[in-house]
């Protein structure tokens, strides 16, 4: 079950293609990290990092909720996941949430 989660996370991720350059060059500068919930979140907030991160989390969320009905789990079980994948593959030096609220660099 656990790869069946991984295979799609990576399939999910690499379906943000046209956004990934924007959200790349956030993590890149340091103005958006990989939160626990499985969510990106605001390292510095600011009005174009909070458009970018409600984009990204919109579609996250949309496709959670897909994957959570087709494997008949919770939305919680397929973000946590997520969590984990992302925070796996987020590069050296970019922001990962460490616990709520609490920003830390890989």
């Amino acid at each position: 079950m656990k790869r069946i989660f991984s295979t799609l996370i990576i399939l999910f991720a690499m379906s943000f293609s046209v956004q990934a350059m924007d959200l790349q060059t956030a993590k890149q500068a340091g103005l958006v990290g990989e939160q626990v919930n499985g969510y990106l979140g605001a390292v510095k907030p600011s009005s174009e990092v909070n458009a970018l991160i409600k984009t990204v989390n919109a579609k996250r969320k949309a496709k959670y909720q897909e994957l959570a009905t087709k494997h008949n789990v919770t939305v919680q079980a397929i973000s946590a996941q997520a969590a984990k994948k992302a925070m796996s593959m987020t590069e050296k030096g970019q922001f990962i949430e460490s616990s709520p609220g609490q920003w830390k660099k890989k």
